[in-house]
């Protein structure tokens, strides 16, 4: 077996625009329980990360 084994690299983590999609759901789900216990600074940081996520996206996209 040699180091260019397709077997020997590592698995993709789909980039940059999978990697954000997938950050803005799991943020917007973080904050939804934030709100719900009332951790009113936690939900407000983790929506600005869903912002984030979301412009992130919207510039790719251009």
């Amino acid at each position: 077996m040699t180091l260019n084994d397709d077997d020997d690299q590592p698995p993709a983590d789909g980039g940059p625009a999978e990697a954000a999609h997938y950050i803005k759901g799991a943020v917007h789900d973080l904050a939804c329980l934030a709100r719900r216990h009332r951790l009113e600074m936690l939900a407000y940081l983790l929506d600005m990360a869903h912002l984030e996520a979301e412009e992130r996206l919207r510039l790719r996209g251009r």
